[in-house]
């Protein structure tokens, strides 16, 4: 497509000739190719105005920066959020995209949200795929990894790609980084889904306000009028979910809330089975039973909010809550990993929030007829605020803690792991990972738990920052069967 055509498409001027033939798009200089539209953005450790000649040397024949910024040899673009610019340009080139396509955003649950709607739609006959932490899930289950929310080229590539291999329905997780710099923009979203607000990325947003400003460009920028707002609006009634629902309302989008408090499907009981838990629900009027093989309360408020999505994106009401017996558990998230050599079962969860670790522990209680041993630790270069709420939260919820590593990136670890200990003083530390998941595992009679959380499904242990940054392979669960031979 030429460029001029593609700029009139997108509604976005540009200076210039607009003759040139699209190729392709790229954020990176080193990806350029003759045809390239090149995106030149300021990040937290680059700015990419500072390649905008190579990139044009590289062959790039259009620009999309600040005003401010010197294009000299190729078309400039200028927008004072050249992000969004960007965005829409290239949505304008990578299509077609799927027809069905949902959101998710909150602090916790966006992963289990998208697996889950992407299964429900999968059970009533649809293709159906998830993009997200887990990486891109195809129909057939496949799994391609990546970042929660991809950059935009990466993301409007997999939406088009995915729609041309016949995908029809897609769920993807819309995180705060990712909806505050532009990354989830230029396909129609259909419905958007709010689980919940706690304190997360304050490192990077600064304040809670902000940070929550972040997760509402879902519903303030992204959908549009008309379409859903699926709100999980549990028995807490935060502020933050009534400022959501506000939100929602203001951009007139369908609000359709979910939970104990809920005017779309209301949770009316919660049951803890020995494999799971029955759910007594209400919706148009009708109530019905779902025996989610899953544990948890927080898993429950996952399974109905996904429940919620393929509802309002038109799979018939029945069917999907049919399917909702069916779901399965999401890797990483309370898995069950190993029944150790004593008869105790240890579960993985990617809980890394103060919050989440309470949602996990609160979810295996009932399960526990002894001991509750946690494992977990804190990242390093991300929001210290939460070390000792986070220890305070193990501390309360469990008869057995262990404090050890958990992607120390460029801190000391041992000051990481004191600063978790402030809340959690009575904890044992012991720094190394495996050997702090083996002792928990050591120490567990056939009545107890190990709960082993933090880094849930990821591959690897993140040691030093820039240059000198290493990934050490460490899974989990994989490390948790292995001890527990």
């Amino acid at each position: 497509m030429r460029l001029g055509a593609l700029a009139e498409k997108a509604g976005i001027a540009i200076a210039g000739t607009g003759d040139a033939e699209v190729t392709g798009f790229a954020i990176d200089h080193r990806k350029v190719a003759p045809g390239t539209v090149f995106g030149a953005f300021k990040g937290a450790r680059f700015n990419g105005e500072d390649f905008i000649p190579a990139a044009i040397k590289a062959g790039a024949i259009a620009v999309v920066a600040r005003a401010e910024a010197k294009v000299e040899g190729a078309a400039h673009i200028a927008d004072a959020e050249p992000r969004r610019a960007f965005a829409r340009l290239a949505a304008a080139f990578f299509t077609p995209v799927p027809h069905t396509i949902v959101a998710v955003t909150g602090t916790n649950g966006k992963t289990s949200t998208v697996e889950m709607a992407r299964q429900l739609w999968l059970m009533g006959g649809e293709r159906a795929a998830s993009i997200g932490t887990l990486g891109v899930t195809t129909p057939d289950g496949s799994v391609s990894t990546g970042l929660t929310t991809p950059d935009i080229v990466t993301f409007l590539s997999n939406m088009s790609g995915l729609a041309r291999e016949g995908v029809t329905h897609v769920a993807y997780e819309a995180s705060s980084h990712g909806l505050d710099q532009f990354r989830n923009e230029g396909v129609p979203v259909a419905a958007g889904a709010f689980t919940n607000f706690s304190r997360d990325h304050l490192d990077y947003h600064g304040s809670m306000e902000a940070y929550f400003a972040a997760k509402m460009r879902l519903f303030d920028d992204v959908l549009q009028p008309g379409a859903a707002a699926v709100i999980w609006h549990g028995e807490d009634d935060s502020e933050w979910t009534r400022q959501a629902i506000g939100h929602a309302k203001s951009h007139k989008l369908r609000v359709l809330t979910v939970g104990e408090r809920g005017d779309f499907i209301r949770l009316l009981a919660r049951k803890s089975t020995q494999l799971g838990q029955t759910l007594e629900i209400e919706h148009d009027g009708q109530s019905r039973s779902i025996n989610l093989p899953l544990i948890g309360a927080y898993q429950a408020a996952n399974a109905l909010t996904a429940c919620g999505l393929a509802i309002a994106t038109g799979s018939a009401p029945g069917q999907v809550l049919d399917a909702a017996n069916r779901l399965q558990p999401v890797r990483g998230r309370l898995e069950r990993a190993a029944i150790s050599a004593q008869g105790a079962p240890v579960y993985v969860d990617y809980a890394h929030t103060p919050d989440a670790l309470v949602a996990a522990i609160d979810a295996l209680r009932p399960h526990v007829e002894g001991r509750l041993i946690t494992v977990f630790g804190a990242g390093g270069d991300r929001d210290q605020g939460k070390r000792v709420k986070m220890g305070e939260a193990a501390s309360k919820g469990s008869e057995v803690v262990i404090v050890t590593d958990d992607n120390p990136r460029g801190e000391d670890p041992a000051a990481i792991r004191a600063a978790v200990l402030a809340g959690a003083p009575d904890a044992i530390e012991i720094g190394d990972r495996r050997e702090a998941i083996a002792e928990a595992i050591r120490r567990a009679g056939a009545k107890d738990i190990v709960l082993v959380a933090g880094k849930g499904h990821e591959q690897g242990q993140i040691i030093g920052s820039g240059e000198n940054m290493r990934v050490l392979p460490f899974d989990d669960v994989q490390v948790a069967r292995e001890v527990s031979q």
